[in-house]
């Protein structure tokens, strides 16, 4: 199916009232086209009509026209410049952008990126972590603390597990 037949079928469910139809299809024709402005600004005004202020932002976040409400509710929804980095989805270089201001606004959310991680970080290969996230350094901690004592619980069964049947063993042949 071509772009202009995918965006007759938008319309046409827009039309008809099915608006997550219409904001699936879109979603797709974003993964599809990432650098297409139109498209983007397309899904979030169908994210306004969805009444979804965060994903709004997040797909008119390139457009300098933008509600200043619904960019803060997607920069606080995506507080970490890496996870608004991989929310936008961009592929490619900023200069593909079209607009001075959506250039600018990537440059920004890269730079951001960057600083976080303290390397550069390009637009296709954003850290993630084990769960598909973009890496956190605030909760590696958290996290190794966790297996740590996922690690203690289950060293301390299979000492009890060898304990009893020790016991066991000799139980059955003093």
């Amino acid at each position: 199916m071509t772009l202009m037949d995918t965006l007759a079928r938008v319309e046409a469910d827009l039309a008809a009232g099915r608006i997550p139809m219409a904001r699936q299809r879109l979603r797709g024709l974003v993964a599809s086209f990432p650098q297409d402005l139109s498209l983007r600004r397309r899904l979030g005004e169908v994210y306004r009509l969805y009444g979804e202020p965060a994903e709004a932002g997040r797909w008119m976040y390139l457009e300098a026209d933008r509600d200043p409400a619904e960019t803060y509710a997607f920069e606080e929804r995506y507080s970490t410049p890496l996870r608004r980095m991989r929310a936008l989805a961009w592929r490619g270089p900023e200069s593909l952008a079209g607009t001075a201001f959506a250039a600018q606004q990537l440059a920004a959310v890269q730079k951001a990126g960057s600083d976080h991680v303290g390397r550069p970080v390009a637009w296709a290969a954003i850290p993630l972590d084990r769960n598909g996230e973009p890496e956190d350094d605030r909760n590696s901690v958290a996290d190794r603390l966790v297996g740590a004592g996922v690690a203690v619980v289950v060293l301390g069964f299979f000492a009890i597990w060898v304990v009893g049947f020790i016991t066991f063993a000799r139980w059955l042949w003093p």
